[in-house]
């Protein structure tokens, strides 16, 4: 009767318990070692013993009070000591041997930690010879996906990848340059296909983060009840299938590194607050955790779409945006710098013949003008898909007009008689006996305006008329550009430049 109500107190029954567990254990292991509070050896058995001439040691006054770690190399009885954590199972390899050992930490009345006791469990490890070797292959396939996961976080792109001498790239890489000395957050601004990431990758790689990760993410592309979990991560056990483990999240990843967000003008407002939150504080909070982790990441923001026009309308928070808009890049479109256009030609065939294992092919002037006029809605993208649809369709080593013309359809043949890349001069109307030149050029608006520019400066006179002749030429053509650039004789480009020289003319196109 006695015994069963010794079982009602629970603290001797657990006593009881530690003490015959501990007491079995230690009669059946090889050796036992103790050590205090300061991690120094204060005792061992006399099995522990038979290893000290293994380690080097003759007698046991020579290991009593040294650090555990100049007696048992690699061992962690300092970790249990510093923790107060056991080490129920671990396999401990020196010069001594292999030994299935376990640790405990040892604790006063109070709770404090003391020390530590360490046991030998096992001595003969021949048998054991299978797990380690288990052991030893999961060790290698683990560090082997590190360095796969690290390699993928690495960036692949520099500056020297952004292709282009023009005025427009020169200042591009210039504003990026000075971007990656800072440690600013950095908005990229441009349509897609004009290499918005490759910039992002190549200020990360320039940084004083470059050894960091460079975790690049598309907010478009994940469903928006995704996104949180996917920026902050997600607390062991949030929700229902959630990892026991917890999962860490891109801001987590990125630590030290960059966090690339491309196309933030889709991420949902309520994100945005968050996201704000995260900039400003430089901590995140995961899903169903109610403590904060502190990061170091650098931002760089990307957007297709222009964010003072989606700040306007209310589909993005303007304190965002101007946390954001520190120092913004703009990449200007294909469109834009088609002298660029032959030196990117030669650098995409360049990949494409390395991605294939084949020889490089080069590019006719004729196609390079025929390229120069397509408009590039794509940019860059869209020019390497027909480069490399061109390279797999056309058997010569020299791509031409008519490698372009089946996958181009706006090349043909009575435009290649009548086209030419470089600027056209073209004669004024002849003018009749009784007509002036003005009304050659327009009619009754070019005799007004013939009349007005009495009083003007030759370059003042000269804008007039291109503009005049521009409005003419969109008129024709019903705002067709590429149109209107050939009824001009120049370059659509050029017609780019004067649109934006007088940007009257583009309002009345869209009337």
């Amino acid at each position: 009767m006695r015994a069963l109500e010794a079982f009602h107190d629970s603290e001797r029954v657990l006593r009881l318990a530690a003490e015959t567990f501990f007491g079995q254990l230690s009669a059946q292991c090889e050796g036992i070692l103790v050590v205090d509070a300061s991690s120094r050896i204060v005792w061992t058995d006399d099995r522990w013993q038979r290893n000290m001439t293994s380690l080097g040691f003759s007698s046991i006054e020579q290991i009593i009070g040294r650090p555990v770690e100049e007696v048992v190399p690699h061992t962690l009885m300092r970790h249990v000591v510093e923790t107060g954590k056991p080490i129920l199972l671990d396999i401990l390899e020196n010069k001594a041997g292999t030994y299935l050992v376990s640790r405990f930490p040892l604790r006063d009345d109070s709770g404090t930690v003391i020390g530590a006791v360490g046991l030998i469990l096992y001595d003969e490890i021949e048998s054991l010879k299978p797990l380690i070797g288990k052991l030893g292959r999961l060790q290698s396939e683990l560090a082997l996906a590190h360095k796969e996961l690290a390699r993928q976080r690495r960036t692949r792109y520099t500056f020297s990848n952004f292709v282009g001498n023009s005025e427009r790239a020169l200042e591009v890489k210039s504003r990026a340059r000075r971007a990656a000395v800072l440690n600013t957050t950095v908005l990229l601004l441009g349509e897609t296909g004009t290499g918005k990431e490759l910039v992002a990758q190549a200020i990360h790689a320039a940084s004083r983060r470059a050894r960091g990760a460079f975790i690049a993410v598309n907010v478009a592309a994940i469903p928006e009840t995704l996104l949180e979990a996917e920026f902050f991560g997600v607390a062991p056990g949030a929700y229902t299938g959630a990892d026991r483990r917890g999962r860490d999240g891109k801001f987590a990843l990125a630590d030290g590194g960059t966090l690339f967000l491309d196309e933030i003008g889709d991420m949902p407002l309520a994100l945005q607050a968050k996201l704000l939150r995260v900039l400003q504080e430089r901590e995140v909070e995961p899903l169903g955790s109610n403590t904060m982790k502190r990061v170091d990441v650098r931002v760089i923001a990307a957007s297709s779409v222009d964010l003072a026009t989606l700040v306007a309308g209310g589909r993005f928070r303007a304190d965002l945006y101007y946390r954001l808009n520190v120092l913004p890049i703009r990449l200007p479109p294909l469109r834009e710098r088609v002298e660029d256009l032959e030196p990117l030609c030669e650098h995409l065939l360049e990949q494409i013949a390395l991605e294939h294992e084949m020889l490089p092919k080069e590019i006719e002037r004729d196609a390079l003008e025929a390229l120069a006029r397509m408009p590039w809605p794509g940019n860059v993208r869209e020019l390497r898909n027909v480069l490399e649809r061109a390279c797999s369709l056309w058997d010569g080593m020299r791509l031409t007009r008519d490698a372009l013309r089946a996958l181009l359809p706006e090349i043909d043949t009575d435009d290649a008689s009548a086209e030419s890349t470089a600027p056209r001069e073209y004669p004024a109307p002849a003018a009749s006996d009784g007509e002036t030149a003005a009304t050659a050029i327009g009619g009754a608006a070019a005799v007004a305006l013939a009349d007005s520019s009495l009083a003007l400066t030759l370059p003042q006179r000269v804008a007039d008329l291109e503009r005049l002749a521009i409005r003419e030429a969109l008129q024709a053509t019903g705002g067709n550009r590429l149109r209107a650039a050939r009824r001009l004789g120049i370059a659509r480009a050029t017609l780019y430049q004067k649109l934006a020289q007088f940007p009257e003319l583009a309002v009345d196109e869209v009337r």
